[in-house]
């Protein structure tokens, strides 16, 4: 299995001792949560990306998917129109669909050389009536950073339409060499203003399992919806051991991040060198960000099922399926190489024996 994007790697030692001590208490009744824990996102943030952030405008999540679908009721209403860029993480699709609400996408553009790029003149074109904006950033599946100038051009294109943008910036930690993260709320007053940032520690740190995230909402209106909305459903509680593990991560964390960095970069390089000069067939583009490969299965000739179930049957091997992320997924697969590079050299192998057979 190389699909879901979580890592094969254990948590960082920091993590582990954190949870531990936490369990030697025996008790694990209700949880407050103390002044450090923000200030902890506070400084990570601060650190990382150059973004001084408040504390009063931090609310706790379980999850980023949790929060966008709770976002889409307060700020929408029923049939509202909801922009997002295909292809793209899929519950994007299905949860604006969920929530009764009109999706409008506006797909990626893949170049010639297998970059992709914001179609800036087909969102302009479609966005009138849209009352959100749902932007990857990080981009997953395609890896893209975005940077500063292109969300510039996205943001002033929302603003100029009234579109409020919720940036899920959940792979924010996980940049490759020569790449900068912008949060997309960093940039002025007015995105700040018009805008909801979702991020966790959750992929940076391999604890998804422990349920949790934060919503920044600059915005004073905002952010008083959204807090009663966590409110009412009574979902704004770490559990005992999501606290002490976000804090752990964030405060003394960053050593083991920058190490797990270096290591996922040997293995995307490892990676791609080996499906260019050993399945020339393939063709793939390094990411700038997050540890997940976008990896092209056109030449074959083969049908999406074909594909997947070659892998499946004669590689022996489980890859994400490229049509699941939407428009532009066809005849694409995801692979996640958060994974010892034995397990990267093993994988390849049964990918190159499926692709032959």
């Amino acid at each position: 299995p190389m699909w879901i994007a979580d890592m094969d790697f254990k948590a960082a030692p920091c993590i582990v001792e954190a949870i531990r001590n936490r369990l030697d208490q025996e008790i694990y009744g209700y949880t407050t949560r103390p002044d450090s824990y923000n200030e902890s996102i506070v400084n990570w943030v601060s650190k990382r990306f150059g973004w001084n952030i408040k504390k009063e405008w931090l609310i706790f999540s379980p999850g980023v998917m949790p929060s966008i679908s709770l976002i889409i009721q307060e700020l929408t209403d029923k049939n509202d129109k909801i922009m997002i860029q295909e292809p793209v993480y899929s519950p994007f699709n299905s949860i604006v669909k969920a929530n009764d609400r009109e999706l409008v996408i506006s797909p990626l553009i893949k170049e010639e050389n297998g970059n992709y790029v914001m179609n800036y003149a087909e969102i302009e074109a479609n966005i009138k009536d849209v009352k959100l904006f749902i932007l990857c950033n990080p981009h997953n599946p395609v890896g893209r950073v975005w940077t500063k100038e292109e969300l510039i051009k996205l943001g002033d294109i929302c603003i100029r339409n009234n579109v409020k943008v919720i940036s899920d910036e959940i792979h924010c930690d996980i940049i490759l060499k020569g790449h900068k993260h912008t949060p997309f709320g960093s940039i002025s007053e007015e995105f700040a203003q018009n805008s909801i940032t979702c991020m966790a520690p959750t992929k940076t740190f391999n604890i998804a399992g422990l349920q949790m995230s934060q919503v920044i909402l600059p915005n004073e209106d905002d952010y008083n919806k959204l807090d009663t909305a966590f409110t009412r459903i009574d979902i704004k509680r770490n559990n005992a051991f999501s606290l002490v593990a976000t804090e752990a991560a964030y405060n003394h964390g960053e050593d083991w991040l920058d190490e797990f960095l270096e290591y996922l970069e040997g293995n995307i390089d490892y990676a791609v060198k080996y499906i260019q000069d050993n399945i020339p067939t393939l063709k793939v583009n390094k990411p700038e960000a997050t540890y997940l490969l976008w990896v092209d299965f056109s030449k074959l000739g083969k049908s999406d099922d074909e594909i997947a179930k070659a892998l499946v049957e004669k590689g022996k091997i489980a890859l994400n399926n490229g049509p699941s992320f939407g428009i532009g997924g066809s005849q694409f697969q995801r692979i996640n190489l958060a994974c010892p590079r034995s397990m990267v050299e093993e994988g390849l192998s049964r990918i190159k024996t499926a692709v032959e057979s």
